[in-house]
């Protein structure tokens, strides 16, 4: 499950841009920071609770072909990004370390020859534990990547079993020791709710990974997602009550003074020591614009006067040959004006700490009093609290962050 994913809350129909019933049009002055995001859509096994864009391996992955394309696909996108600086790069997938060092340097210089990335922007790479990409990662290292993404899940071998995970623990726990050796900053992807599991057992998950002392963690839920093998054939999960209770006992952990796990949860599944909150995806929960290239790939830019969606085309065979020809887009549009509270909402609501008040309107250029009724009613049911200048959601907000969107989903009707 890729650490870049937890946006997903309530799907949103995308509209075309329209001025609004007060004749209200958009003008960004400044555009928000900007990351990229690479998309690599191939998995040695697909995972039966992934609905991802992945795709399984059959013979071997077409290495030099896709990276050529990724490079093209990034070529034919600068108009859009001319001049702005990239303050991330985030390879998610599927599972980016199936890929060769050698082939991750190419693509790294050139994504430094053609974008001005800064100097100290933060590059991460979602890797599988398995034994075969662990090996890898000293050349990762060198290849510029400087943080690393472990999708371990659990370390209870039923329970990977389960999930059908093609590693086992002890390929975890080496990959992980791994990692700490190459680098400094590395996440570790963990599940709770998963089948037949108690929460003796998720907190034991918890209590491994916390023995390798990983600078961030991500904690979330097992949920059922459609069109996928579970979706078919669903297995028996923890009930409602007994998911919550891990996800008290979880956040009480990581967040504990007499056992000093020392971390902060910062957004509703991000934990991370001080100073390793994930710097890619602060930028998705700020609105943040993000380029993304590859095989299905999403992307949200902010032009003068709008905001533009893209995605590119999906299945792998089908992205070569269209950026052959010179059209990597399968879709693209422009977020209707009236989608901007929710999207911007659907994502700074995540943050525990909620967003400084003018964030809005410097990311949807509308004015806060565009949404105050909104706010006033969620505020009234104590879903969120307002101090000046600040907006965050509350305890009750968070558990209850459907609802809480829904408000200002109901904006736009």
């Amino acid at each position: 499950m890729p650490e870049q994913s937890f946006t997903r809350v309530i799907p949103i129909v995308p509209h075309s841009q329209s001025a609004g019933a007060s004749g209200t049009r958009l003008e960004f002055r400044n555009p928000p920071p900007l990351s990229l995001y690479v998309h690599i859509p191939w998995c040695v096994q697909k995972c039966p609770y992934c609905d991802f864009n992945s795709h399984q391996v059959r013979d071997s992955i077409p290495e030099a072909d896709y990276v050529a394309a990724l490079i093209a696909d990034l070529e034919s996108a600068l108009p859009l990004v001319w001049g702005r600086k990239v303050s991330s790069v985030f390879f998610g997938g599927g599972t980016p370390s199936l890929l060769s060092g050698p082939a991750l340097d190419t693509l790294l210089t050139a994504i430094r020859t053609l974008l001005p990335v800064l100097p100290d922007a933060e590059i991460t790479l979602e890797a599988n534990p398995g034994t075969v990409e662990a090996e890898k990662f000293a050349a990762f290292r060198d290849a510029g990547i400087n943080r690393i993404s472990l999708g371990i899940q659990s370390f209870n071998p039923m329970h990977l079993k389960a999930l059908g995970r093609i590693h086992d623990e002890f390929e975890a726990r080496h990959a992980i020791e791994i990692a700490a050796t190459h680098f400094d900053n590395f996440n570790l992807d963990l599940m709770y709710g998963l089948p037949g599991q108690t929460l003796e057992q998720a907190l034991s998950d918890i209590e491994t990974a916390l023995s390798f002392a990983p600078p961030h963690l991500s904690c979330y839920q097992l949920t059922l997602e459609a069109n996928t093998a579970f979706a078919a054939a669903p297995p028996v999960l923890p009930d409602h009550d007994a998911c919550a209770d891990m996800q008290d006992a979880i956040e009480s952990r990581l967040a504990s003074g007499d056992k000093a796990a020392g971390y902060t949860h910062y957004e509703t599944s991000a934990f991370a020591q001080d100073g390793r909150q994930c710097r890619h995806n602060l930028n998705y929960w700020t609105f943040g614009d993000y380029l993304g290239i590859g095989a299905g790939a999403h992307g949200k830019l902010t032009l003068h006067d709008r905001v533009l969606r893209q995605m590119r085309w999906k299945q792998p065979k089908q992205y070569l040959a269209r950026v052959a020809e010179q059209t990597p887009l399968q879709e693209e549009f422009s977020v209707d004006i009236a989608d901007l509270p929710f999207e911007f909402m659907m994502n700074a609501l995540r943050l525990n700490q909620g967003f400084a008040a003018p964030l809005f309107a410097a990311r949807t250029a509308l004015p806060l009093i565009h949404i105050e009724s909104t706010l006033r009613q969620a505020e009234q049911e104590g879903l969120i609290e307002r101090q000046p200048g600040h907006i965050a959601p509350t305890d009750r907000g968070r558990r209850f962050l459907n609802r809480l969107l829904e408000m200002f989903l109901a904006e736009r009707r």
